[in-house]
């Protein structure tokens, strides 16, 4: 048996948390937002820091424009002021947003493209944000995708597999090893369906704004304790 200490290639974490972390202090659920983003400032760069390439994060779900006008507009201004941080401090990260474009405020939309843009050529690693996402309508609108580029002769149909499907996704980037979904909730709320087919997950208690450097690496603990077969026997 392989005893090497594996680092997943591609993590995800369904940020889950941040409004009951407020509640338990009394404060506005705005406020447990911020907490969660001052958590995922560090966080990323020690994820980063410890060989994971590529880590996708769901920030705001499609089903999130139904929460009070309060939270949504605090969420869409914490992504326009505050995000770039994020990216100061992991210096040749490039970075994706997964989601659909619509609904969002034009300050939102022009803030993504932009950090989008800045980062298309870096090359250490990729933060994928998705905000405005859904896991079925990635796959829906993927197959929107197809159909148009069939219908002007672009694809033949019968080459069609999981591999060029996945092209077709908001983004391109390799499927899930490990997903997180911090705060005790188990189930993955329609996030990454299709790339998370084979992905560990890991479901810890704790409240997203305390998931602190150690918890991840407890994270790494049994990421590694876990038997990765793909279908096939050992």
């Amino acid at each position: 048996m392989d005893n090497e200490y594996k680092i997943p290639n591609h993590v995800a974490i369904i940020l889950d948390g941040n409004g009951r972390w407020a509640k338990k202090r009394g404060l506005k659920r705005s406020m447990g937002h911020k907490a969660g983003f001052d958590t995922l400032k560090k966080l990323s760069k020690y994820i980063f820091k410890k060989g994971v390439k590529t880590l996708s994060i769901f920030a705001f779900s499609t089903e999130n424009f139904k929460r009070n006008k309060e939270e949504v507009d605090y969420l869409m201004d914490l992504l326009v002021g505050k995000f770039r941080e994020i990216l100061k401090q992991n210096n040749n990260t490039k970075i994706l947003f997964s989601g659909r474009r619509t609904n969002l405020r034009d300050d939102v939309l022009n803030a993504l493209e932009q950090m989008e843009e800045e980062t298309k050529n870096n090359t250490e690693c990729v933060l994928n944000v998705c905000f405005n996402y859904g896991g079925k309508t990635d796959i829906v609108d993927a197959a929107k995708k197809i159909a148009e580029d069939y219908k002007n002769n672009l694809i033949d149909i019968n080459d069609l597999d999981e591999e060029k499907f996945g092209k077709y996704l908001y983004n391109s980037i390799p499927d899930i090893d490990l997903l997180i979904r911090t705060s005790g909730e188990i189930r993955i709320s329609n996030f990454m369906l299709f790339q998370s087919a084979y992905a560990e997950m890991y479901f810890p208690e704790t409240l997203f704004p305390d998931f602190k450097e150690k918890d991840f690496d407890v994270a790494l603990d049994v990421y590694n304790k876990r038997d990765r077969r793909f279908g096939g026997v050992k």
